[in-house]
C-alpha cells in the first residue's frame, strides 16, 4: 500500500515516490530497537537482524541473491563507491552521480540506445531516468545503475552480468537517504569510508537501521505489486496520456517511444516551449512534473540526455517529463491532458501574436 497525497496530482515518481505503509511500519518498529548492529549483546543481535532481514529483502526483490548488498546513504553514494578510482566509460545520457565519476566516452543512438565497446570499463544505466529507455545489458558489465528500473520492471542482477548495481529505496516507496551497492561475490571494491568495517568492510558507519528497514519492507511489496501487475495498468495509463496528446494534432515528440521504455514514464518534447515554463504552468495547475532528473532540475540547462540522442540545444530545454505511478487514475490523467493541451494552445497564441 502507498501512503496518502494530497490534492494535488504528482505525477514525478521518477524523482521519488510517496512512502509505502510497509515501509512506515518497518521504519516504526525499527525506532523502538535499541541496540547497535555492531554489538555482540542481545540488543545489538536485534539490531542487526533487522539488517540482515532488510539485506535478504532487497535481495530477493532484485534477483541478487548470493550477491553481497552493502547499504549506503544513497545511489549517490554506492555510485561513487562503484566507480571511483576504475577509469570506466560511460555515456551522456548516465545520471550526474554516475557521470561525475566516469569518462563521457561511449555514444548513444537517436533512440537511447547505448554502444558499448568494452563492457568490462563500462557503466551503463539499465533505465534512463529522464526518457525512460531501457538498455541491453552486456556480459561483464563493470557497474549498472538500476536504481530507476527496480520496482518497475523484471529485473535479475544474477541473471543480468553485471558486477555491481546501484539502487535506491526512495524510487520505489521507501525512505530518502538510503540506498544500496549489490556486488557480484568476488568483485574488489575499495571502501570510500572507512572506520569501523561495517557493511563487509567496505562502508563504515553505524548503519541506518530506521531507513535500512524501511527500504527492505518497500522492495518486498515493490516485489509483489510488479508480480500482481500493477505497472502493467500504470503503462495503459501512459499510453492514454501519449495519445491524447498525439490526438490533438500537434508537433510534440515522445521521445524514446519507439524503443522499450519504463511503463511509467513520457518525456513530452515541444519544440519552442522551454521545460520550465511548462513546469511552472503545470505546478500551478496542481500538477507535479519535471524538467529533468530531480537531482540537476534546479539547473537552467538543456537536458544533457536529449542532446546526446541528437536534439538541438532549443528542443532539448523543450521538454518535460512526466512520470506515473501505482495511485494515477485515468482521471487525473485525463485532466493533465486537457490543462496541458489548454497551456499548449496559450503559448502558441502569444508566440504568433
Amino acid at each position: 500500500m502507498w501512503g496518502v497525497m494530497s490534492d494535488r496530482v504528482y505525477l514525478d515518481y521518477n524523482a521519488t515516490t510517496p512512502l509505502r505503509s510497509e515501509a512506515r511500519s518497518a521504519m516504526i518498529a525499527a525506532m523502538d530497537v535499541l541496540g547497535n548492529p555492531s554489538s555482540v549483546h542481545s540488543e545489538g543481535r536485534a539490531a542487526k537482524a533487522l539488517v540482515e532481514r532488510a539485506r535478504a529483502q532487497v535481495s530477493t526483490a532484485l534477483g541478487a541473491e548470493g550477491a553481497d548488498v552493502i547499504f549506503t546513504s544513497s545511489a549517490t553514494e554506492a555510485a561513487a563507491l562503484a566507480c571511483a578510482g576504475r577509469g570506466l566509460s560511460a555515456a551522456p545520457v548516465e545520471h550526474d552521480a554516475v557521470a561525475a565519476w566516469t569518462d563521457s566516452a561511449l555514444t548513444v543512438s537517436p533512440l537511447g540506445a547505448i554502444e558499448i565497446d568494452d563492457s568490462a570499463c563500462s557503466a551503463v544505466q539499465l533505465a534512463n531516468s529522464e526518457t525512460g529507455v531501457l538498455q541491453a545489458l552486456p556480459d561483464g558489465l563493470a557497474v549498472c545503475d538500476m536504481t530507476q528500473a527496480f520496482g518497475k520492471q523484471p529485473i535479475s542482477f544474477n541473471r543480468s552480468g553485471a558486477q555491481m548495481a546501484l539502487v535506491s529505496a526512495h524510487k520505489l516507496g521507501g525512505p530518502k537517504g538510503v540506498g544500496a551497492l549489490v556486488v557480484r561475490r568476488g568483485t574488489d571494491v575499495a571502501a570510500q569510508i572507512k572506520g569501523g568495517g561495517q557493511e563487509m568492510g567496505r562502508r563504515s558507519g553505524t548503519e541506518n537501521i530506521i531507513g535500512i528497514a524501511g527500504f527492505g519492507a518497500a522492495a518486498e511489496a515493490a516485489a509483489r505489486d510488479l508480480a500482481g501487475g500493477v505497472w502493467d495498468r500504470v503503462e495503459k495509463l501512459r499510453n492514454i496520456l501519449e495519445k491524447t496528446i498525439a490526438a490533438a494534432g500537434n508537433k510534440t515528440i515522445f521521445v524514446g517511444i519507439d524503443a522499450a521504455r519504463l511503463p511509467n514514464t513520457s518525456c513530452i518534447l515541444t519544440p519552442g516551449w522551454k521545460g520550465e515554463t511548462q513546469v511552472m504552468a503545470m505546478d500551478l495547475a496542481g500538477f507535479a512534473v519535471s524538467a529533468g532528473s530531480a537531482c540537476s532540475s534546479g539547473k537552467v540547462r538543456a537536458s544533457a540526455v536529449l542532446r546526446a540522442m541528437g536534439h538541438s540545444e532549443s528542443d532539448a530545454a523543450s521538454a518535460i517529463r512526466v512520470s506515473l505511478g501505482p495511485q494515477t487514475t485515468e482521471d487525473e490523467i485525463t485532466r493533465f491532458a486537457q490543462v496541458w493541451l489548454r497551456h499548449l494552445d496559450k503559448h502558441r497564441a502569444r508566440v504568433s501574436a
